[in-house]
């Protein structure tokens, strides 16, 4: 993967990760995954506000490191995209 490629996703606000829509669910996204721009790919949960994380290109999901219902601190790495 080229370096120039690598999009970071960074948390926008502090809060909750969460990888699913509700705990029955599938994750939105897994490792290998194709996304296209502004596909929600996780939800931050804020003082009962849940914010939705869209992707910020078109891509291929290469690295998930944050753990569902991980505590973030805001601009912390959440995924990474390969940009097509």
């Amino acid at each position: 993967m080229s370096e120039k490629n690598r999009v970071e996703v960074r948390a926008p606000m502090s809060g909750i990760f969460y990888r699913k829509p509700s705990p029955e669910e599938a994750p939105y996204v897994e490792v290998g995954d194709t996304v296209k721009k502004k596909q929600v790919l996780a939800l931050l949960e804020s003082m009962k506000i849940f914010q939705k994380v869209k992707s910020p290109v078109s891509g291929k999901v290469v690295e998930i490191l944050a753990e569902n219902e991980q505590a973030l601190a805001d601009e912390d790495l959440m995924l990474i995209i390969e940009e097509e």
